[in-house]
C-alpha cells in the first residue's frame, strides 16, 4: 500500500507511545532501528533524526549498508508488516511516524478483535516494489539486488503466496538448492545437505508435508518424503547439466534463472490482500457461506487465490475487468470490492460480478487505479511476453488456471435489467466495447492509499 500522510488518521494520543516492531520510540538523538529483509536477516542501523526521517531519506542509508548501487532505486521500497496488515510507503513517509499511528490503520484496514489490535507490532521491511516493472529484474547484473529478490521470491514460492503447479515448484526448489549450496554436489552430499536444512527450505510447506488425514500423514509421510527428495536431486542434476562450474557469472545466472521461472506466474510481484468471497450454493439446502481469498494486484492484472486450497479462482488483466469499492451502507455490511468481467451461462454471453468483502477493499480500489494509470502512460513492454508464457501454464489442471465455477457470482445480461444491485462504474459494458481496444475514462491521480 501507499498513501499520502494525509490519508492515514491522525496521531493517536492514548495508544501509540510504546516501542513498536522494529522503529524504536525513545527520543534520544541517536535511535536504533532494524530493517528486515525476506531472508529474516536484519540490518542494524544508528540513526540522528530518524524520528522526522523520510523513507527516501532512510533508503540511502540501508542501500549503503546492503552495498546496492544507487540504480536500484527503485526496485526496492519500505513496507511495513504483522501478520495483520502488510503496508507499503511511498518515499515520502515518515517511518517513524506512521509506526505511532499502526493501531490506527489496523481498526480502519481490518476486522481483527480490540485484544488483537492492542498487542500487534509491525516490523519495517525492505522488500520488492509492487510498481517496479518485472521486465526490468532480468536487466539486473548487480549479485546483491538480485539475492534480495531471490530471497524474496522464494519465500512467496514456500509460503504458498505464489501457487505453483508440482513440476514448477521442483524446479525452483532444484535452483535453490544450486543457489544456496553450490552445483558441484553428489547424490549422497545433496541428500545430506538437504536433510540438515529439511524439505521445507526448498519446497511449499503444503508440497513437503504432504496432505490427508492424521492417519494417512502417520502412514505416508517418510515414503513421499524420500520420493520428493530423489525427485528434488533428479532435477538439481538437469539444472546443473546446464550450468558454468564455480564462477560468480555462474551464481548470476542462476538467479537470473530462478527469477525468470517465477515470472511464468502472473501474480508474481503482487500486492496481497486478505478477503472473503461467497461460495456457490451446495446441497439440497443450497448452503453457501464463504471463502478466504488473497487477492494479488500488481501492474499486470488482478488474481483472486483460494488461500485454503492455494490454487487461483479467477485471474484478470485490467483490459478483461471493470471494477468499484462500495461502502458499508448499514451496521454489520461489509467493505465491497467490485469485479466485472465477461462470462457465459448456458451458451450465452453474460457480465459477471464478483464480490469480495474486505476491509482493505478502499485500499484494493485504490491500487487497481493507480496502477491502471501507470500502464496507461507506458508500462507494458512486457506484456506480449507474458501473454505467451501464461498460455503454456493455462491447461485445465494447473493451479495458475481461473476456476470461476468455484466462484459465487452474480451474473447479468448487457442491459443490466436483471440485476438491482450495484455495478462496477468505471466502464461501459464489455458488450459495448468488444470491437475496439478497451479504454478507460481518465483517471485523476490521487496520492491515495495502496497497500500490499
Amino acid at each position: 500500500m501507499e498513501g499520502d500522510d494525509d490519508d492515514f488518521p491522525p496521531e493517536p494520543s492514548e495508544h501509540s507511545h510504546s516501542q513498536r516492531g522494529s522503529v524504536a520510540s525513545s527520543v534520544t538523538r541517536a535511535q536504533d532501528l532494524l530493517v528486515y529483509l525476506a531472508s529474516n536477516s536484519a540490518v542494524h542501523l544508528t540513526l540522528e533524526g530518524l524520528s522526522c526521517m523520510s523513507a527516501q531519506e532512510l533508503g540511502r542509508n540501508v542501500r549503503e549498508a546492503l552495498n546496492i548501487p544507487n540504480s536500484a532505486v527503485d526496485v526496492f521500497a519500505f513496507w511495513f508488516c504483522s501478520p495483520l496488515l502488510d503496508l507499503q510507503l511511498k518515499p515520502k513517509h515518515l517511518p517513524y511516524k506512521l509506526c505511532r499511528q499502526w493501531q490506527d490503520l489496523l481498526y480502519r484496514f481490518t476486522e481483527a478483535p480490540p485484544e488483537d489490535i492492542s498487542q500487534d507490532e509491525p516490523c519495517l521491511l525492505y522488500k520488492r516494489n509492487v510498481f517496479y516493472p518485472r521486465s526490468k529484474e532480468l536487466q539486473i547484473e548487480d549479485e546483491g539486488v538480485l539475492r534480495l529478490l531471490y530471497d524474496e521470491a522464494k519465500m512467496n514460492i514456500l509460503e504458498g503466496r505464489y501457487p505453483c503447479d508440482t513440476e514448477h515448484w521442483l524446479t525452483l526448489g532444484a535452483l535453490s538448492c544450486a543457489i544456496e549450496l553450490g552445483t558441484g554436489l553428489d547424490d549422497q552430499a545433496l541428500t545430506v545437505a538437504i536433510r540438515e536444512k529439511k524439505l521445507s527450505s526448498f519446497l511449499p510447506a503444503h508440497a513437503a508435508l504432504g496432505g490427508g488425514g492424521f492417519l494417512s500423514t502417520l502412514r505416508g509421510r517418510g515414503g513421499r518424503n524420500a520420493e520428493m527428495e530423489q525427485n528434488l536431486i533428479k532435477e538439481y542434476r538437469s539444472v546443473c547439466s546446464s550450468a558454468a562450474t564455480g564462477s560468480s557469472l555462474e551464481h548470476i545466472a542462476l538467479l537470473h534463472q530462478y527469477l525468470r521461472s517465477c515470472h511464468t506466474l502472473p501474480y508474481y510481484g503482487c500486492a496481497f490482500f486478505m478477503g472473503e468471497t461467497d461460495k456457490p450454493a451446495q446441497g439440497l439446502l443450497h448452503r453457501g457461506g464463504r471463502k478466504a481469498v488473497s487477492v494479488g494486484i500488481s501492474l499486470e492484472g488482478v488474481y483472486v487465490i483460494d488461500v485454503k486450497e492455494k490454487h487461483v479462482l479467477l485471474g484478470l488483466k485490467f483490459s478483461e475487468l471493470s471494477w468499484d469499492h462500495s461502502y458499508p451502507e448499514t451496521e454489520g455490511d461489509s467493505h465491497i470490492l467490485w469485479l466485472e468481467f465477461d462470462g457465459e451461462e448456458a451458451g450465452m454471453p453474460v457480465n459477471k460480478l464478483l464480490k469480495i468483502y474486505s476491509k482493505q477493499a478502499e485500499l484494493m480500489s485504490g491500487l487497481i487505479e493507480f496502477c491502471v494509470e501507470l500502464r496507461s502512460v507506458g508500462e507494458s513492454a512486457a506484456a506480449g511476453t507474458d501473454e505467451r508464457r501464461q498460455g503454456k501454464l493455462r491447461r485445465q489442471s494447473s493451479v495458475v488456471c481461473s476456476r470461476v465455477h468455484s466462484l459465487n457470482t452474480i451474473s447479468y445480461v448487457d442491459d443490466g435489467k436483471e440485476i438491482k444491485r450495484l455495478k462496477p462504474k468505471r466502464a461501459a459494458s464489455f458488450f459495448t466495447r468488444q470491437a475496439q481496444p478497451p479504454t478507460y475514462s481518465e483517471v485523476q491521480v490521487t496520492e491515495s492509499l495502496e497497500q500490499g
